[in-house]
């Protein structure tokens, strides 16, 4: 039997790996792989229509799925237009595989035509990277590649193959003696000596906050149900970031909201004020903490995250601890035994005198606009009328991204897909057909700005020749809302291109590929347009027209302290009025 090229190793690899769908865009340095899928049954490709939504698509499914997306996309200007997803996935630590065509190994510096150097310009977004140069590397490179990006901090890594390795078969001498290694081995548990340390310090706070991110979400479902264990334990109060929504439930009463830049004044006033906070799978990122010096000031801190280089980067911690969340979480739960918790009524009333602010309150109607729907009740209203289907919900990014991590509650993980740390407008519509796809069976819906939705519209094509279902709720204010909203706090209103001028009919462009469009003008118009997204089987845009002055809050300014937040009521400048005043 003749000895299978490059291609066909590839193609048996990622089968080996179970993958089940490939997310791309065809090219000539990549022709060769395409030729090998060609009525191959067993990985379905998904035509997209711009690399980049290859990219968050895999994203999409990996966030939904738990398992690695896989990209496959042409050398040079395929490549570099995948940059962007892959920076994303880095971020946020979401598994994923891109291979790349590169051209022929001779032609490699040259400048050749469609060349670029993908090695290079990926290298510091992504976990690793490589540069196969001989067909008998790829299985063993195949398999490696799928153990860094899935195992200790998930993250993106690329494959880049030029294309006449991927004709080339492998010489005899080679091709049985090469096996994937194992140089990669990150650290799972913790010591018996940190787990004890860090019982003693949590069973005697008495104002203990557990702090939670994406890494709950990223170490498995049973990272978030021993979350749920370990916090019925202590009684602690708990809050997460943007990342972590979904990892505990936000119906639960010891749950404080998101915290941050946008979190519940609760949360974030607890964080300030606590005593003890373990931080589980977090990395004390810059909109979770404001500023450094004020953050915390008083608190004992526990960090467990599974990148080293995560712990006393940003924040110094009293005890880190390198582990994966689930197996920390489950040692400790292990190691607590029979233990009662500390009497912490006096914080929790604490904390309920803060919840009574009702930071998430907001006008009944626009100042500018009356008689228009406020973007905060239209998410209301999307999730009292969706959430008994428990759906899968990506966004776009800007303030529609907040208001729907405000408004949109979340009881379990792998719900929420969302663009954390590169914040990446154009992530939330291939995101959602990446889940759709993921999920079949799933309601699956996008929350989208009109801007944010332009940025990788052409995805809609995707939806409809694959006849995904997928819904796209876009809250229509006419403006890039979240720039509007910092030059009006911080440019005193100067709203420099900010305007989403010459917006296209949203509906009619809905119908034009395939899917329902439907618009939604006035507030009570809001839920039955909503019953008519979720009733029609197929593809639907929702075009809700909001106020265009609504702003995002609460809101911590850039720089500012945890106490220094905006909320509905205050002044720029930090003091109340009369109104507010009234509420606290």
């Amino acid at each position: 039997m003749s000895q299978p090229s490059g291609a066909a190793i590839l193609v048996q690899g990622l089968i080996d790996q179970g993958v089940e769908f490939v997310f791309g865009y065809p090219g000539g340095a990549v022709l060769p792989i395409y030729d090998e899928l060609f009525g191959d049954e067993r990985i379905r490709h998904i035509l997209v229509r711009h690399e980049a939504g290859a990219g968050h698509a895999a994203e999409g499914y990996a966030r939904a799925t738990g398992k690695p997306g896989v990209v496959l996309v042409t050398s040079g200007p395929g490549a570099t237009n995948a940059v962007t997803a892959i920076a994303d996935a880095y971020m946020d630590s979401i598994p994923m595989i891109v291979l790349t065509g590169q051209v022929p190994t001779s032609l490699i510096g040259t400048d050749a035509f469609q060349e670029a150097d993908t090695i290079g310009i990926t290298r510091h977004c992504t976990k690793h990277n490589y540069l196969v140069k001989d067909p008998a590397d790829l299985a063993a490179t195949i398999e490696e590649a799928f153990r860094i990006a899935t195992t200790g901090r998930p993250g993106p890594v690329v494959i880049d193959i030029p294309k006449d390795v991927q004709i080339a078969v492998p010489s005899q001498s080679r091709a049985s003696k090469l096996t994937a290694t194992h140089r990669y081995a990150p650290q799972m548990v913790a010591s018996a000596e940190q787990i004890a340390e860090a019982l003693e310090m949590i069973a005697n706070a008495e104002r203990p906050i557990l702090y939670t991110g994406g890494g709950v979400i990223n170490s498995g479902p049973e990272a978030s149900e021993l979350l749920r264990q370990f916090q019925d334990l202590t009684q602690s109060p708990i809050t997460s970031t943007l990342m972590g929504l979904g990892c505990f439930p936000s119906t639960h009463p010891d749950f404080l909201g998101m915290l941050g830049m946008h979190g519940t004044y609760e949360a974030n006033m607890a964080m300030n004020r606590c005593d003890v906070m373990v931080c589980i799978g977090a990395r004390f990122d810059d909109r979770v903490t404001g500023r450094l010096d004020a953050f915390s000031p008083d608190s004992k801190k526990i960090h467990i995250d599974i990148d080293r280089s995560s712990i006393n980067k940003t924040v110094p911690v009293d005890l880190g601890i390198v582990g994966d969340c689930a197996a920390v979480l489950g040692q400790l739960i292990a190691a607590w035994g029979e233990r009662k918790p500390q009497d912490l009524g006096e914080w929790k009333a604490r904390i309920a005198g803060w919840r009574a602010r009702e930071c998430l309150a907001y006008p009944e109607k626009s100042a500018k606009h009356p008689d228009m729907i406020m973007p905060q009740r239209a998410i209301e209203r999307l999730h009292a009328l969706t959430r008994h289907k428990e759906p899968i919900v990506s966004t776009e990014v800007g303030q529609h991204q907040m208001w729907a991590a405000q408004y949109y509650g979340f009881e379990s993980p792998n719900k929420w897909l969302t663009s954390g740390g590169l914040g990446t407008m154009g992530y939330g519509m291939p995101a959602a057909i990446g889940a759709q796809l993921g999920c079949p069976d799933a309601l699956v819906i996008d929350i989208a700005g009109e801007a944010s939705i332009q940025m990788n519209i052409q995805e809609l094509g995707t939806a409809s020749q694959y006849r995904l279902p997928v819904k796209v709720f876009i809250l229509n204010n006419e403006y890039m809302g979240m720039v509007r909203q910092w030059q009006e706090l911080t440019y005193e209103s100067r709203y420099s291109n900010s305007y989403s001028d010459s917006l296209p009919d949203f509906v009619a462009l809905a119908e034009a590929y395939g899917w329902k469009g439907i618009r939604i003008e006035r507030p009570e118009d809001l839920d039955a347009g909503i019953l008519a997204m979720m009733e029609h089987d197929g593809p639907v845009i929702v075009d809700c027209c909001v106020a265009s002055d609504a702003n995002c809050l609460p809101m911590i300014p850039s720089g500012a302290a945890h106490t220094d937040m905006i909320l509905y009521g205050d002044r720029v400048d930090g003091t109340m009025d009369d109104e507010a005043k009234a509420l606290v």
